[in-house]
This record gives structure tokens, C-alpha cells and sequence, in this order.
């Protein structure tokens, strides 16, 4: 589940739908940044581990300040002065390039914290959920570790972080199908426009479900007509969902009147995630 831009509705539709599952589901968080999808599943805690990468660490009695660590650096995260190396702990990405070029091997790496992921168990649903430390930049390295808790066993679904950026890209990369959440506003519409062209790029299959239908105007469905995009699903505005939102409560469980229509939009969705998996036995076969 993704979107050009926030509070479209993703993690609605995503708590929603992993609801109306009738089978085990795996529900991903990965708006690490500030997850939300426990507000609306009460669960218990399993397991919470903390998540580090790999940063450099000197020694400062092999190094000479050669400057091949600083010159490989793409960030700036490493400085060699006169007397040895300087670390920018918060600029590594973790490359690791220090270590390799360092002549003296005077560089090792250490872990550093910057986040944790969470497991929660509520029902048939699994929420797997990723919070990166206050201060820390990079929000991609928390989400693969979100990521590597998917089992291929039982369906998955990825709460993105909104807008085109690099947390995005992370989240939906390796996905078998991207759904769009969209509003029919000029806003919501030019960010459409932005992560369809997005999705595109990645040749990822995807489809749109646009939600608040009746607050704004036809040209998101303008759009998707002419585009080719199918709309999966359309959300009225109903401002009895904004209250039981407000609650902490799901939509299907609130109005049960909405069920049939995630109820629909799981059909296709499993349609779909079981055709990419008889073609994925296919391929193993051969």
C-alpha cells in the first residue's frame, strides 16, 4: 500500500484488508518513521529486537591519514586529517567501502543502533512493525529489517511511508503488486501522477483504490481511464469512518456495510498474489 502523499488512507485500507483475510496474514509497517497500525490492533507484544548497521571504527595507532577512506566516500561520512581518520557516524550508509581500501586495515566496523522492530500478534494477523531512534536520518535500513520477517508463506501486506522517496522505493521493491491510494482532489491527483510514475519505473504490477469518493472532483478517474490504471476499489466519504478512525477502530468492524467491499478487494488481491506464485513453482520446476 502506497501513496504520493500522506493521509490518503493507506493504513486504512491496509488494517482493513488484512481484517477481512481469511487465512493467516502477515500486515508489514514499514512507515517507520511513525507506524501506526497498532493503534487499530489489539494485540500482544512476541518479540521486539533492535536494529543496527554497520558503521566504521579507527584505530587510531594503524592509522597514518592516508585519505583512501575519505576519498571513497560518497557522504562525507569519514575525514582524514594529519593525525588519522575522523568518523561522521551519522552520515555512513553503511557501505562498508572504508574497510575495504583502507591499506594499513585500520578500519573495522561496529553496529549502531537506529531502530527497532516489533512483532505483534493480534488474531489471524501478524504486525510486524519497524520504529527507527529519534535523530536517526535513514529510515531504509529499518525497513529491510522489517522486510526480512516476511515468510513467503502467507500473504503480505506492506504499509508504505507516503510520497516517491527512497523509504518508499525500499518498501515496495521486491512487491508483487503496488496498490495506490488516492483522494479525488488536484492534490491527490498530482501525487498519483508522481507514484504511478514510480511504480512504473520499477515494472511493478499495480492498481488504485481511491478513497473519500465525493469530496472532490472526477479527474483521478479521468486520469485512470485514459492512463489504464484500474481502480480497485472505491471509499466513500463518510464521516462516520473519520469517527471511527478517530476511535481506533476498523472500518469493517465499525460499518459492517463496508466489509464486502475489502472483502472484494481481497478476492482480486488473492487472485493475483496466487497466480504469481503458481508461476513462481513454475519457474522452480524448470
Amino acid at each position: 500500500m502506497a501513496s504520493g502523499k500522506g493521509g490518503t488512507g493507506k493504513t486504512t485500507v491496509s488494517v482493513n484488508l488484512a481484517k477481512v483475510s481469511t487465512s493467516p496474514v502477515q500486515l508489514l509497517d514499514c512507515d517507520v518513521e511513525e507506524p501506526n497500525a497498532h493503534l487499530f490492533l489489539k494485540g500482544v507484544l512476541q518479540c521486539r529486537e533492535v536494529v543496527t548497521m554497520p558503521v566504521p571504527e579507527v584505530n587510531a595507532a594503524l592509522c597514518d591519514g592516508c585519505g583512501a577512506c575519505s576519498a571513497i566516500c560518497e557522504y562525507n561520512a569519514i575525514a582524514a586529517l594529519p593525525d588519522g581518520a575522523l568518523v561522521f557516524e551519522e552520515l555512513c550508509h553503511g557501505c562498508g567501502g572504508c574497510t575495504l581500501v583502507c591499506p594499513r586495515k585500520a578500519i573495522t566496523e561496529k553496529g549502531r543502533r537506529i531502530g527497532e522492530v516489533e512483532v505483534i500478534e493480534s488474531g489471524h494477523i501478524t504486525l510486524v512493525q519497524g520504529r527507527i531512534d529519534v535523530g536517526v536520518a535513514m529510515a531504509p535500513p529499518v525497513i529491510r529489517a522489517v522486510k526480512e520477517r516476511l515468510d513467503g508463506e502467507r500473504m503480505g501486506i506492506l504499509d508504505a511511508p507516503p510520497g516517491t522517496s527512497c523509504p518508499v522505493i525500499a518498501t515496495i521493491k521486491g512487491t508483487d503488486l503496488v496498490i495506490l491510494i488516492t483522494e479525488p482532489t488536484p492534490f491527490g491527483l498530482n501525487d498519483l501522477k508522481l507514484a504511478v510514475d514510480m511504480v512504473r519505473e520499477l515494472a511493478i504490477p499495480f492498481g488504485v483504490v481511491i478513497n473519500r469518493v465525493g469530496v472532490g472532483d472526477d479527474r483521478v478517474h479521468s486520469f485512470c481511464r485514459e492512463t489504464g490504471v484500474p481502480i480497485l476499489m472505491e471509499i466513500p466519504d463518510d464521516r462516520r469512518i473519520a469517527e471511527a478512525y478517530s476511535r481506533g477502530e476498523l472500518m469493517v468492524d465499525a460499518l459492517p456495510e463496508y466489509r464486502a467491499l475489502f472483502e472484494q478487494l481481497m478476492q482480486r488481491v488473492q487472485e493475483f498474489w496466487n497466480s504469481v506464485r503458481r508461476l513462481n513453482h513454475a519457474d522452480l520446476r524448470v
